[in-house]
């Protein structure tokens, strides 16, 4: 299920005291195409994640250098509750286990496409003994949730990034990048973009047409 987002304010914190060791990253283009990719890195729990196995789910990777730690970690916090409002009023340790909402129409006895809201904290110039330093204090303050951590600047090289706010890249079901987009959403591109990620679900099922075919249309009593 989707990483929820627990702790924002504590973490927050935890990524900016890291970061004042280490200079502010350089600034990349961004890059969008038409390949599929796999985004693999560790958590703080030292588990391998990778965006590959979500194929059949969309994947909004929510990223930031640590000037938009907060920005970044209120964004993601939001996308998930929207598309698993059930997380609202969950406990810490239930949270990434919430059902996504559901979609108009959809064929009810076909599962419905997931939305992995996941947070990456870009920490691409802390020198490798502090890594160590960075895990722990993930781990203290994201108990339940894991957090992707990029030493590497991945999500730099591949999607770039602009430091000071929330930089999003979403993924739609097939793995490939549907999108890329950098700096603080106003409630307009807000909308905009959740209407994407419901449009991709929904444009899931045409790839399917034996699905189509063979199911019976109906609404899911969980839409929205």
């Amino acid at each position: 299920m989707t990483a929820v987002w627990l702790a924002f304010p504590r973490l927050t914190l935890s990524l900016a005291v890291l970061a004042l060791l280490v200079p502010t990253a350089q600034v990349a283009k961004a890059q969008t195409g038409d390949r599929v990719v796999n985004i693999a890195m560790e958590d703080q729990f030292r588990n391998r994640r990778e965006t590959g196995v979500f194929r059949g789910d969309v994947v909004v990777m929510v990223y930031s250098e640590r000037k938009g730690a907060e920005a970044a970690l209120e964004l993601g916090r939001r996308l998930h509750v929207l598309f698993h409002p059930t997380a609202e009023s969950a406990p810490a340790s239930e949270w990434s286990r919430q059902p996504v909402t559901g979609l108009a129409g959809w064929p009810t006895n076909v599962r419905v496409p997931d939305v992995h809201v996941i947070p990456v904290a870009c920490m691409p110039e802390v020198p490798k003994p502090l890594e160590t330093v960075a895990r722990s204090r993930m781990r203290t303050d994201s108990p339940h949730v894991p957090v992707w951590l990029d030493f590497e600047g991945v999500m730099e090289q591949v999607f770039g990034m602009v430091p000071g706010g929330p930089n999003v890249v979403v993924l739609d079901t097939t793995g490939k990048t549907y999108s890329v987009q950098s700096g603080h959403l106003d409630e307009l591109e807000f909308k905009e973009l959740t209407a994407a990620i419901d449009q991709i679900r929904r444009q899931s099922l045409q790839s399917r047409p034996d699905i189509r075919t063979a199911a019976v249309p109906g609404v899911n009593p969980n839409s929205r």
